[in-house]
């Protein structure tokens, strides 16, 4: 028999999930901004970045409350409940994707008086990848798939070549020049942002497969706090 509440109750999970994939279209939206506002020198767009990052805010609470008050009220099944959990813990990395893309747009408004130290070919590569991880994430977590989820996880290997290569490229520059270290630092940071954007990007994938199938995996091993320099 089916609980007098399941109306109440599907009504709430469907808001949890509109209001993670508004959160992961917006992160989307904000990394490629920033990438952009960095490669066009664009201050304009790296403050509606910021701006943007506030809203992503007020969501993430807006999700962790509405699951708060769906446990204490609707009685969820156990499948139910992994929905939520998992919900709540995307938006939680999805806010923390979130403030990477505004570190990218700080550190634009920041050296924007600057030229680039070079033209930018592997950033906006590993934003495309990170950007096409998040969006996968979120299909695979509106389907319900497992194994759509994981294969997103793999991809994350290629985004951390392109971080490996670009640090190799930019310690070479300062080495040989000591007055390009200022703009070097600048795009490490950047792509270090983007680095971890595609580690955020698996977590999600973590969720995805534990609210279908109940498994939980190891988080991937948290890096150094570079990031948050920008």
């Amino acid at each position: 028999m089916i609980p007098a509440k399941r109306p109440i109750l599907d009504q709430d999970l469907a808001l949890l999930q509109d209001n993670i994939l508004r959160m992961g279209s917006m992160v989307e939206s904000m990394t490629e901004k920033a990438v952009r506002a960095l490669k066009e020198r664009n201050i304009e767009l790296a403050r509606e970045v910021r701006a943007e990052e506030k809203v992503v805010d007020q969501l993430r609470l807006d999700v962790e409350q509405a699951g708060i008050r769906t446990i204490a009220t609707q009685q969820p099944l156990a499948s139910d409940l992994r929905k939520i959990i998992a919900a709540t813990h995307m938006a939680v990395e999805l806010e923390r994707m979130a403030d990477y893309a505004n570190g990218i747009a700080k550190i634009v408004i920041r050296s924007i008086d600057e030229p680039l130290l070079k033209p930018l070919i592997d950033i906006p590569r590993m934003q495309f990848i990170v950007c096409g991880m998040t969006h996968r994430a979120l299909d695979a977590y509106v389907k319900e798939d497992a194994d759509m989820a994981r294969a997103v996880q793999a991809e994350d290997d290629e985004v951390d070549e392109l971080y490996k290569q670009i640090l190799r490229e930019l310690v070479s520059y300062m080495s040989e020049d000591a007055r390009t270290i200022s703009r070097a630092m600048n795009l490490l940071f950047v792509a270090h942002n983007l680095e971890r954007l595609g580690d955020r990007a698996t977590n999600l994938c973590e969720r995805v497969v534990y609210a279908v199938t109940g498994q939980l995996y190891e988080p991937k091993p948290q890096k150094s706090n570079i990031a948050t320099l920008g």
